[in-house]
């Protein structure tokens, strides 16, 4: 065989075994396409998934706030009276803090330095939480039909930011102060208010343990039910008669502030203070006057300036209530005019040696008359009435409507306010509160005018009012007052007792858990993933 035949022989051959050389290699190259694919995909995925999550958890966060409050005292969150309110919003809010965000830090940092260089004790004073509240209020707001926007701006280098307000508000408007604003309607909480939105106990800072209150919560919460409410009632509170005040200041002062600016102004009521004899008491001008602790009779004519109020020219519809003095017994003409009304105001104190506080004058009452109070957030705490005078039901010569709607308890027995005398043998329940109501039908509508009667003033004592977590003054005297106007109801908002011994998470503390939450975590577990898809490439 010829050496060209050898080669032609030797072709095929080669060319087969090159062939079984190549096959190989083609399904080794499949191989790390198909695993390079897989790769890629995964990655792909990995990436995809973490950006969905974040948009899904961010959506989530605004429309229904995730919890992270590890405080025991909750201070980072809204009470559920504060979130009814925004969650059933329906108009817009505007929030502007006539400051910048980290005042309040600096203020946290001020008055823990001042605690330790003046008293040597090492107190939190968490200012640090209202921006964090402030917070809150937009997020929960947004589960309902309007909204609320909180902004912070530095009045000094922007004096113009604040201007729109002042054209609804005559007042100063601070650094510091917070303004709430709807529409064409203005509350300005102003800067010393915001620094006295923590209170410390002062009887316990000298015990190296002081606590605090935080009331910031009230005062915001109120502001927006304010500016939202479209139609406020106006109420005059008599304070003067012809220049001099018809109560004793020293003693009854702090009461009568308390009545007007912690139940009435901070639950929507627009309250202006009179003076019987220079003012005018017009119908059409205010829907409830509020007449508390005369210590000096009034004269015939201021006394018919009353009753034409309530009267209103036969149109009615208008309100009273009327505090008596705790120690003033004989007021002659006040006492004919609630008379006109069915109404005595007695000379006796109503005391319990059972159902009291401290002292057989510290009274407890119950609700005579479910329907004018209303329905109460927590019907078991008690209503505290100190001091409190016996209201009558005089026999009935009108056509007055009087109930009694709170009283006191069966054990309780009467004492005589002159003497001091006791009649601990005659025990029994006591009208303590008494509604009286003249009505006046003009067609198909009925018209009322309401005279409300409290023996004890001092159930408006602050103390007893802001802690309505632990007694119910406040929304009981609020939702007789409120069904009295025709007020749609109001809410109390309780305050905040502030714990020193907790785990808390600050504002970095809390963006280093966003952080790792969002982003660590979910780059681990891609890294972790994208480790094993190279090592099984690789095998």
């Amino acid at each position: 065989m010829s050496k060209k035949d050898l080669d032609k022989a030797k072709k095929p051959a080669e060319e087969t075994a090159d062939k079984a050389e190549k096959a190989p290699k083609k399904k080794k190259n499949f191989k790390k396409f198909k695993y390079g694919s897989l790769f890629a995909v995964s990655v792909v995925l990995v990436a995809a998934i973490v950006v969905v999550i974040n948009v899904m958890a961010n959506m989530v966060s605004k429309r229904y706030p995730v919890k992270m409050d590890f405080t025991p005292d909750k201070r980072f969150e809204l009470s559920d009276e504060t979130i009814d309110v925004l969650k059933n919003l329906n108009q817009d809010v505007e929030i502007t803090v006539a400051t910048e965000k980290d005042m309040f830090a600096s203020m946290a940092a001020y008055y823990e330095g001042m605690y330790r260089q003046y008293y040597g004790i090492n107190a939190e004073v968490p200012y640090d939480m209202i921006p964090e509240l402030l917070e809150k209020y937009s997020m929960y707001a947004e589960q309902g039909k309007g909204s609320i926007k909180v902004k912070y701006v530095n009045i000094d280098k922007d004096p113009d930011s604040l201007t729109k307000y002042k054209q609804n508000y005559n007042g100063d408007i601070s650094t510091g102060s917070i303004v709430v604003c709807a529409n064409d309607r203005v509350k300005v909480i102003n800067g010393n208010d915001v620094m006295s939105m923590i209170q410390p106990d002062q009887s316990t800072i000298q015990s190296g343990q002081p606590t605090f209150t935080f009331a910031g919560e009230s005062l915001i919460t109120t502001a927006v039910m304010n500016v939202v409410d479209a139609h406020p009632v106006k109420a005059a509170i008599i304070t003067k008669m012809n220049g001099q005040s018809i109560y004793n200041e020293q003693q009854f002062g702090t009461i009568i502030a308390a009545f007007e600016d912690e139940l009435l102004e901070k639950n929507g009521y627009d309250c202006t203070e009179v003076d019987i004899v220079e003012d005018d008491i017009i119908a059409d001008e205010y829907d409830l006057v509020v007449l508390a602790m005369p210590s000096v009779d009034f004269t015939d004519n201021v006394i018919q300036k009353l009753s034409d109020y309530l009267l209103n020219d036969g149109k009615y519809g208008k309100n009273m209530v009327y505090l008596p003095d705790v120690s003033t017994t004989v007021l002659t003409n006040i006492d004919a005019f609630l008379a006109s009304w069915d109404i005595a105001v007695s000379g006796n104190m109503i005391a319990d040696d059972k159902y009291a506080t401290g002292t057989a004058s510290n009274i407890m009452l119950q609700i005579d008359d479910a329907d004018t109070v209303g329905a109460l957030p927590s019907a078991a705490l008690p209503i505290i009435a100190p001091f409190t005078r016996e209201v009558e039901i005089l026999p009935n010569k009108t056509d007055n409507i009087v109930k009694s709607v709170l009283r006191s308890y069966d054990n309780s027995f009467l004492s005589d306010m002159m003497t001091g005398e006791a009649d601990t043998d005659n025990r029994g329940a006591h009208s303590a509160a008494v509604l009286s109501t003249r009505e006046h039908a003009e067609g198909m509508d009925v018209v009322r005018s309401k005279l409300l009667v409290v023996g004890s003033p001092l159930m408006a004592d602050s103390e007893l009012l802001t802690q309505s977590s632990t007694y119910n003054n406040a929304n009981v005297l609020l939702g007789i007052v409120n069904n009295m106007t025709g007020k749609e109801a109001g809410t109390v908002i309780p305050e905040k007792a502030l714990q020193q011994s907790y785990i808390s998470v600050n504002q970095t503390q809390a963006n280093v858990i966003k952080i790792v939450v969002i982003w660590v975590i979910p780059f681990i577990v891609a890294a972790a993933g994208i480790i094993v898809l190279l090592r099984r490439r690789n095998r």
